[in-house]
Order: structure tokens, then C-alpha cells, then sequence
């Protein structure tokens, strides 16, 4: 470990998409943390008509049907990823960098204040409305180099993300990644579902990508006001691609370089402390394997556990986090942004 005696350690937040979510993931911390509930309570309210039924299944003691589909797990991800954030930033985190999988770029951009939070739920609203009417489809895990699978992958089975050197997730149609879910067992390689109804960032959802562009085209980007990598550009965002509407709309069909990201991201801020700001601890586990990880030149600490284990666990687990994060590094413009109960985008408390 080098000497950062008397110097605060760089942290950079990271955030996870789909294939994360679980019933009640940080819901322990509800009531508990003032401005993670605040935050939390106004995704609902701009949620609208769906904000009741997606707060109970939020809520429920176990996942309910559909809870892996885009109009249930990608609002909640995108909710709670955003609420962790500002409870972090609130409560005097100055990140140094952000970064996410999938819809986690979507929360580290709204925290680095490309868009505003009550945008970015206007656009995921349309997203569950425009995405729920894809091909039937879903997401395959793949424990395997590009290499292993390349002659599998075309138009009908897709990379959807690379996040780690073995480390893949395919995604198409059900019938072809099915087929390709079978031959891969036969050579030997593992294989899992992932906790998805649709096949994202692959090109079966191609046609709601394009209907999804005018809302964003509709939407104030601005530049990023910390520094922001993008696992589609696998490094820091440009003011241009941060402005640019096509960019963002066009993520659901692209592939995720979580990988390579996450590369440039350990070498452009060397002794960080890296934190997980959303459910489970896939992106910490992927962390961990690093060589700077490893040799404890950077370091991991995931906000939440795991799983669902108790209200208690999760504020426990942010507790736990809290302690490492005493002295974080401060990044010149990092910005907290408004409370809810303070933005004249909501002019109301929650």
C-alpha cells in the first residue's frame, strides 16, 4: 500500500445495471437516511401513475412478477443508484471520477449533472413504455474470452458487455441465445441467465433506440461537472459526447466495455478507493480481481451487501462504508446538487 499519510484518497463511484436488482435493495436505509429517502420518495412521485406499483414492488418481501423486466428493474436501479449517490454527496463525498454498467451510466451522469434527475425519470418512463415491446429476449452470462464465443455472435446473438477478460454477457432473442446457451455448455463453459425479459444492448432493440431519440433530443445535456468515463467510449466523457443526444439514446443498443473501462479508470487514478453506490457487489468482485486491487494500490468497498439481508445489514453496510470514506478526496467543481425538498424542479418537499 503507498503512503497517503496526511493525503485523502481519491474515490470514484461506480454503479450497476441490470442484473443487479432485488426486491428491497437499500430499502433498510428508507427512513433511516434523510436525503436517500427524500431522494428516493421523489423518484415515485415523478414515476406518476406507475410510482405507487413500482414502490411496492420495491418494497415486497420477495420479487413479484416481472420484477426482472424493464418497466420494474431499470426505474428501480436507476432510483436507488441516484438516492445512494446523493445521500453520499450529501453527506460530503467528492468523487473524482464516476462511472456505471448500463443504466448505472445513466445514474453517473445525472450525479455529474449532464441531466437533471427529473429528465432522466421523464426518459426512463419512456424507456419501460418503448422497451417492454422488443422481442421477447433476455441476457446470458458467459464465463469465456471474446475468442471462445466469436463464431457464435452475429444478428441473432449479440456481445452485449465484456466485463472482464473471461467475462462476457450475450444477449438476443430467446430462441437463438437458448441455442447458444446449449453449445456453449457442450464445450464446457458456464453459462447463467441474467435477471432480464429483454435483450439489451444488442440490436433486437434497435427500433426502440430510434423511437426513444426524439425525448432526447428534448432533454438540456450539459458537460459533466466531474470527470465521467462511459463504458461505450471505455474512457472520460467529452463535453461534445455528453451533449450529444444520440449518444445516450443509442446505449441500450450497444455493447458495454465495462472491462476496459474499469482499465482506465484504475490507471488515470492510482490509490483510489472504489465504491459500489448501488444493490449487490458485482462490479466489487469484478474490482477485486484487478492487480491494483490485489497488490492493495486501490482499494474496493461495496455501499450494500450482496443481497437482501435485513434493513438492518443495509445500514450496517453503509456504516461500514462510511468509515473508509472519512477523508475522501475532493475534486475541484464536485457539486452535491439540490435536495429535493429544496429544488425548484419538484417546488415541494416530498
Amino acid at each position: 500500500m503507498p503512503d497517503t499519510a496526511g493525503q485523502a484518497r481519491p474515490v470514484v463511484l461506480m454503479f450497476a445495471g441490470q442484473g443487479a436488482q432485488h426486491p428491497r435493495m437499500a430499502a433498510g436505509l428508507h427512513g433511516h437516511d434523510a436525503t436517500f429517502t427524500a431522494w428516493m420518495d421523489e423518484a415515485f412521485r415523478l414515476l406518476g401513475p406507475d410510482g405507487a406499483r413500482l414502490r411496492r414492488q420495491w418494497l415486497a418481501p420477495g420479487p413479484t412478477p416481472g420484477y426482472d423486466d424493464v418497466t420494474v428493474a431499470q426505474p428501480l436501479l436507476y432510483a436507488v443508484g441516484h438516492a445512494l449517490g446523493r445521500m453520499l454527496l450529501e453527506q460530503g463525498v467528492r468523487p473524482t471520477a464516476l462511472f456505471g454498467h448500463s443504466v448505472g451510466e445513466l445514474v453517473a451522469a445525472t450525479l455529474a449533472g449532464v441531466l437533471t434527475f427529473a429528465d432522466g425519470m421523464r426518459l426512463m418512463r419512456e424507456r419501460m413504455t418503448l422497451f417492454a415491446d422488443t422481442p421477447p429476449g433476455g441476457m446470458l452470462a458467459v464465463a469465456a474470452s471474446v475468442d471462445e464465443v466469436a463464431d457464435l455472435l452475429g444478428p441473432a446473438v449479440h456481445l452485449a458487455a465484456v466485463n472482464a477478460s473471461r467475462q462476457l454477457l450475450l444477449a438476443g432473442e430467446r430462441a437463438p441465445l437458448d441455442d447458444a446457451a446449449r453449445i456453449l455448455t457442450d464445450r464446457g463453459l458456464v453459462c447463467r441467465d441474467v435477471l432480464a425479459r429483454q435483450a439489451f444492448h444488442s440490436p433486437v432493440v434497435e427500433d426502440a433506440v430510434r423511437a426513444s431519440l426524439p425525448a432526447w433530443r428534448g432533454v438540456p445535456l450539459a458537460p459533466p461537472r466531474l470527470p465521467l468515463y462511459s463504458a461505450y467510449t471505455r474512457g472520460p466523457l467529452t463535453p461534445d459526447q455528453a451533449r450529444d443526444p444520440e449518444f445516450w439514446a443509442r446505449q441500450p443498443a450497444e455493447t458495454v466495455h465495462f472491462a476496459p473501462t474499469l482499465t482506465t479508470v484504475l490507471d488515470e487514478h492510482p490509490g483510489c478507493l472504489l465504491v459500489e453506490a448501488g444493490p449487490g457487489n458485482n462490479l466489487s468482485a469484478l474490482a477485486r480481481r484487478r492487480r491494483a486491487v490485489a497488490q492493495e494500490r486501490c482499494a474496493v468497498v461495496p455501499l450494500l451487501p450482496d443481497r437482501c439481508r435485513g434493513d438492518e445489514a443495509d445500514v450496517r453496510s453503509v456504516e461500514e462504508a462510511r468509515s473508509l470514506l472519512s477523508e475522501p478526496a475532493v475534486a475541484a467543481g464536485a457539486v452535491a446538487g439540490p435536495h429535493p425538498s429544496r429544488t425548484a424542479e419538484t417546488g415541494r418537499k416530498p
